[in-house]
């Protein structure tokens, strides 16, 4: 059973195209299926473009100040997705949630989708836990599923670096 189909996943696969943009609007639907998307997406000749904007609005989610803000922020994404959920049972997988009409453009689907699964994240797990990576000079975004809720770092290693950043700052003498 799926209780939560369109939270981790979407918002990971959120992550994965803004922390590395495909080339092209095949790359796209790849991501997707890379994370557990399944359906066949009807082509529309400004999928690449249209999806890059909505992976920039999600990006102005990702770095509101506060939870308010935010929250406003993404529900104005969900409300300009303008979709509802439906009952499907495509490909004989058995009957599951969809965040969309049947033929919808990959940028639309997947504007619903990143925008639900966002909210779903953030309502479940906590608002904080969707932000940049605090390593310097890293912009990448980091998707908190830790059972603690306090990944600050996109990958070890800018941990790490960060890590010897800060010890060297420690270290070294204080100009007098």
């Amino acid at each position: 059973m799926h209780l939560n189909p369109y939270g981790e996943y979407a918002v990971l696969l959120a992550a994965s195209l803004a922390n590395e943009w495909p080339d092209d609007r095949a790359a796209i639907e790849a991501r997707t299926r890379e994370f557990g998307m399944t359906m066949d997406f009807t082509e529309h000749a400004d999928d690449h473009e249209a999806t890059r904007r909505v992976i920039d609005r999600w990006l102005a989610v990702v770095d509101a100040r506060d939870p308010a803000e935010r929250a406003a922020l993404l529900n104005a994404e969900m409300a300009g997705a303008a979709a509802y959920p439906r009952l499907v049972n495509h490909d004989d997988e058995g009957w599951h949630l969809h965040y969309r009409d049947e033929n919808q453009s990959l940028a639309h689907v997947l504007h619903a989708v990143i925008s639900v699964g966002t909210a779903l994240h953030l309502a479940t797990r906590g608002m904080h836990r969707l932000r940049r990576c605090d390593a310097d000079p890293c912009r990448r975004v980091v998707v908190d599923v830790t059972r603690g809720g306090r990944q600050r770092y996109c990958s070890v290693r800018c941990a790490n670096r960060d890590a010897v950043r800060r010890h060297r700052a420690r270290a070294s003498p204080s100009p007098s």
